[in-house]
């Protein structure tokens, strides 16, 4: 199969500078609107990138993401609200950017051309067969990323890759590909857009999927939430409140009493 990089496709549309605002957000809007559409068709894809991830992690394992640019960013983006949201080890999910952190607010020159430094990152973790590691590149050719999954396979690290073009080299290095084709952005070239948001839903989904199969979600509550401000407080005495039919005096007495909402809930249904 032939290569071909939609994601720098000409827009579908013309002369943007000569449309009304609205007609500027009516047009996006609508490009926006097959994105999920163009997700749903990867599902069975994930759902085996899903269980592999779950299968490894109960092992001790851990889900490194490696990204350049808005990739990496959103990477990150997603990791870091594991804790938070389901009281995870901050160690558990890892996000990654060619740069470092410096490359989180600002642009690395050429850091995502160097083919040997993923792997050199991933060795700061201790990378190791337990783990797996999904690169995400709306292009699916970011020297950065192709070069960590080579050197994860060759290890024997399990490999996934979060990609809009189709039979991208960044595909064939990668043991779960996904490939969620989006189509042309409305600015030519802009991946931010239409394939940023696409990785971003199959971010949301591969962690979201994954905390509920480690049981970090009971019901459809986050039971392990951190409680880390005011505003979490309140919501982890409202679940109490709801769960066990109390007062919500009453809620955030147990909640302080025990320090999490999942503890709050067993300690006091079993009493």
């Amino acid at each position: 199969m032939s290569f071909k990089k939609i994601t720098e496709s000409d827009s579908k549309y013309r002369h943007l500078e000569k449309m009304s605002v609205e007609e500027i957000l009516v047009n996006i809007n609508n490009e926006d609107q097959s994105v999920a559409l163009a997700v749903q068709k990867v599902i069975p894809q994930l759902e085996k990138l899903v269980q592999k991830i779950v299968e490894q992690l109960k092992l001790g394992g851990r889900l490194f993401y490696i990204g350049a640019g808005t990739s990496g960013r959103l990477g990150i983006l997603d990791a870091s609200e594991c804790p938070p949201t389901f009281g995870v080890s901050s160690d558990l999910v890892n996000g990654i950017i060619a740069g470092g952190d410096h490359a989180i607010r600002y642009a690395v020159e050429n850091a995502e051309d160097d083919t040997t430094q993923a792997w050199k990152d991933l060795l700061t973790f201790e990378i190791n067969d337990k783990d797996v590691v999904v690169g995400i590149a709306a292009s699916g050719t970011t020297p950065y990323v192709i070069g960590g999954l080579k050197d994860c396979q060759a290890h024997q690290i399990k490999t996934a890759c979060i990609t809009c073009n189709e039979g991208s080299p960044m595909s064939k290095v990668s043991d779960f590909p996904i490939e969620v084709i989006v189509g042309p952005e409305f600015v030519t070239g802009s991946s931010r857009m239409k394939a940023g948001t696409a990785q971003k839903l199959i971010l949301n989904m591969i962690s979201t999927s994954t905390m509920i199969q480690l049981g970090r979600v009971k019901d459809n509550k986050m039971v392990d939430m951190q409680l880390s401000n005011e505003k979490l407080k309140q919501r982890g005495a409202k679940l109490i409140m709801e769960t066990l039919n109390v007062n919500l005096d009453k809620a955030k007495e147990l909640l302080e009493k025990h320090g999490s909402v999942r503890k709050a809930i067993a300690n006091e249904t079993y009493q």
